[in-house]
């Protein structure tokens, strides 16, 4: 075993070695990396045996125990939270430090340290967007309003400290030694940083694709294209609902000129398609046993090591379980002996972005209200790994960071471009956690969330009196209708935000008659809500296939909710394929050839499910992407970032209005309705195809995805996986992309004794030379999971191994 292990990493090393030297222009020191006292060799340690060990912790008030499960899961039992959050950091630091670390660097803007030059506009992109000046406004937060919260937060990060200040370089994770540094100390500020990574990492907004946009097509066809609510809109919160609150009164301003911006604009990178989640919960009159469900995957992209560390973190006063984030404090998505939660985006725009006009090139002084105001200037100091400091200057605004200005992307040098986000103001959204882990009712719930603020998140829930709930929790800013949706005027008042949404009219239910609750990414709530509510990224096709399902269940079980989380019935085909296939039908006699043939017989005999072994997956995806690129390509103009429309209002067109002329904007010969998309498009996925047999062979789904979960530095290629064998796709409720999917499942039963399983795509180990590193995948693509039953003390039943932490 420890031989396969010492080739493994010799050979990884020796080609990332030479990698790195090509790449970043820095080669790891080779002698002391192939040491076989210090180097690669130590970390093909693994832990697979069993073993008790005492380690001495500064600052515990009484002893700890940690029992390591079979999967190399902690079960932390103290007997203070102190002490309990001390020992969570040495642990987490203990399994996951490089990859705790790498994200906040990354957080912070400061991945140029490691890897050169490379990193550079990445690096400055973080800090031009405020995530660090964001963290340290949340920093602040903990400390001024909530020092109980700080002092946990400190007890984490001095535990984290006591790991890193006893290692050895032989004990150094992997990557640090091939990235050729060292871990600098934990702090609580690195903490918020991660919380940020996170909001950062879940929001959109497309202000700016919409104003480029909106010079391309024009208002009427804007809205035509990009509607407020769909016609199939199933909300998140039941459209049933009655809002039982008399809502803050906000008016647009009169004779306010906006839209009339006609510029061509930068624009940030969305967050990738496939970045969602599923959760709901059942009530018991749905269920078999009486008792109420609850299920929660979130879909982000997959990762090595992986996004969530799991954990059971234990006191007298309560024991919770489920999936943690290195470096945060308690778990995110889990359930304790009384309570379950787990969240989804509430894909909301929380960001706005205005245009600014300064007095001078110094730009120290910018126009607002018809009147020259101060600006700050913020140096941001970036070091570069192998050249000198690099220097950018951040001009912040009341409105926020200036983002692009003519020192950074430059094209448009004439357009100075101002970020508010609700990321940028004071938050606790550690007490939120911290709260639910250790809540009892419904109303704790509540009070939780009451501390959260971004990023936006559907909040299930569900208890074991028999509650079920949701919340759609967030710091909404309170907007007249429509504002927001493209750049507004830096100087003009009437653009500022009139306030917030007060939490308590926030969008939310409990125990509804339908007998569940869930959320998709779906829109919030249906038109009737009395404030404004705009997102170009609701989803359309996930949450109408959950909530069909969740209607027609009785008697339902944990196998059932498995099964859900897990269904790959591909709702978008079902609606699209039909349509397709009749539109290439009225005007393509020449594709009935024997040629294919077999590809339009498979499409009509499928039964859009989307199981790794079938084809018919593969060959509507390429058709859908060429026909989707036919007919939006001509808003490509320039070059400048749009937004496209969705898969759901582009059927809805070729559905409702086949000979729009819409269909005839991409000027290519012969494309004039979309009948002429749909038989192009179907003659390039033949080729395709035929060129992918002739290649590769076999094109059944599994293949053609080829679903990854890649290691974070993107060239770490032998710490990834490839080609892992699952199905389900984007849209779909097992949302398993080619990078993207479900990052961890959990389904749970209340009542006295809660039952739980749970499953992510990875592995509890940091550690590419640990078994422990990638134990999960398999079992995640099939389907399965592993328990997740809350364990006490003196459970030694499969314990791999204990660790007594003393003072």
């Amino acid at each position: 075993m420890r031989y396969f292990a010492f080739l493994f990493c010799l050979l990884i090393t020796l080609s990332l070695g030479v990698a790195l030297s090509l790449q970043f222009g820095s080669v790891p020191p080779l002698g002391r990396l192939l040491d076989p006292n210090q180097g690669f060799w130590q970390n093909a340690f693994s832990e697979d045996y069993a073993y008790t060990e005492q380690v001495t912790l500064k600052g515990l008030k009484e002893p700890v125990t940690v029992n390591y499960d079979e999967h190399l899961i902690p079960h932390i039992f103290a007997e203070h939270e102190e002490d309990l959050f001390r020992v969570q950091g040495f642990i987490t630091a203990k399994h996951r430090l490089w990859q705790m670390d790498f994200q906040t660097l990354a957080a912070a803007g400061r991945i140029s340290e490691i890897v050169g030059p490379i990193a550079l506009d990445v690096d400055k992109l973080s800090r031009r967007k405020g995530l660090p000046y964001a963290a340290e406004n949340a920093l602040n937060a903990f400390k001024q309003s909530d020092p109980e919260v700080f002092v946990l937060i400190q007890a984490y990060t001095d535990g984290v400290n006591e790991y890193i200040n006893g290692l050895s370089y032989a004990e150094l994770p992997l990557e640090y030694k091939i990235l050729n540094y060292r871990p600098e100390e934990w702090t609580p500020y690195k903490s918020a940083l991660l919380l940020k990574y996170m909001a950062d990492m879940l929001v959109g907004d497309v202000d700016l694709q919409y104003t480029n946009l909106r010079s391309i097509l024009g208002q009427t066809l804007l809205d035509k294209l990009f509607p407020d609510f769909p016609e199939d809109n199933d909300p998140v919160i039941e459209a049933e609902k009655r809002w039982n609150f008399t809502p803050l009164k906000i008016e647009r301003p009169e004779n306010l000129d906006y839209p009339n911006d006609k510029i061509l604009l930068p624009a940030l990178a969305q967050p990738e398609p496939g970045i969602g989640s599923n959760n709901w919960a059942v009530a018991p009159k749905k269920t078999k046993n009486g008792h109420a469900l609850i299920a929660n995957d979130p879909h982000l992209s997959l990762n090595l090591p992986s996004l969530w560390f799991a954990m059971q973190l234990s006191t007298p006063n309560f024991s919770v379980k489920g999936a943690t984030l290195p470096g945060a404090l308690g778990v995110i998505s889990g359930f304790n002996e009384n309570i379950a939660w787990g969240v989804t985006n509430a894909t909301r725009d929380a960001r706005d972005w205005y245009k600014i006009q300064f007095k001078d090139d110094g730009r120290s002084e910018y126009l607002y209200n018809d009147r020259w105001i101060q600006s700050n200037l913020r140096v941001e100091e970036i070091k570069v790994k192998g050249q000198p400091t690099v220097y950018d200057t951040v001009v912040y605004t009341h409105h926020g960071p200036v983002v692009y200005d003519k020192n950074f992307k430059g094209e448009r040098q004439d357009v100075n471009v101002a970020l508010k986000w609700t990321a940028h103001m004071e938050s606790n959204e550690q007490k939120t956690f911290l709260l639910l882990n250790k809540g009892k009712n419904h109303q704790d719930y509540l009070e939780a969330l009451d501390y959260y603020t971004s990023p936006a998140q559907n909040f299930v829930f569900a208890s074991n009196t028999g509650d079920i709930a949701m919340k759609v929790q967030g710091r909404f800013p309170l907007k007249w209708e429509g504002q927001g949706k493209f750049i507004m005027d830096g100087n003009d008042p009437r653009y500022e935000w009139q306030g917030f949404i007060p939490f308590d009219q926030n969008p939310s239910t409990k125990n509804p008659s339908r007998g569940f609750v869930s959320s998709a990414n779906q829109h919030s709530v249906s038109e009737d809500y009395p404030y404004f509510v705009f997102d170009n990224s609701f989803e359309h096709y996930r949450n109408r296939r959950l909530n069909e399902r969740l209607k027609s269940m009785e008697n339902m079980t944990l196998e059932d909710m498995k099964s859900l989380q897990y269904d790959s019935y591909h709702l978008h085909a079902a609606e699209a394929l039909p349509l397709m296939m009749n539109l290439l039908d009225q005007t393509s006699p020449a594709i009935d050839s024997t040629e294919v043939g077999r590809y339009l017989e498979k499409l009509a005999d499928w039964n859009f499910n989307t199981f790794p072994n079938q084809e018919e997956p593969t060959l509507f995806n390429i058709w859908w992407e060429e026909l989707y690129k036919s007919v939006w390509s001509f808003l490509l103009q320039d070059s400048v970032p749009v937004v496209f429309p969705n898969k759901y209002q582009t059927v809805q067109l070729m559905m409702n209005e086949p000979s729009h002329e819409l269909f005839s904007r991409s000027k290519k010969e012969g494309l004039l309705k979309a009948e002429d998309h749909v038989r192009k498009s179907f003659e390039v996925m033949v080729e395709k195809i035929k060129n992918w047999e002739e290649e590769k062979g076999e094109y059944n789904w599994a293949a053609y995805k080829n679903t990854s979960i890649n290691h974070l530095v993107p060239n770490f290629e032998s710490f990834s996986r490839k080609g892992i064998y699952t199905g389900g796709g984007s849209g779909i409720l097992n949302a398993t992309g080619s990078r993207h999917g479900a990052s961890w499942r959990y389904v749970a039963e209340m009542g006295e004794t809660v039952t739980a399983y749970g499953i992510y795509p990875g592995g509890q180990s940091g550690n590419p030379g640990s078994k422990f590193y990638d134990n999960f995948i398999k079992i995640w693509a099939n389907g399965d999971y592993v328990n997740f039953n809350l364990r006490s003390k003196s459970d030694r039943d499969e314990l791999l191994f204990s660790t007594e932490f003393i003072n």
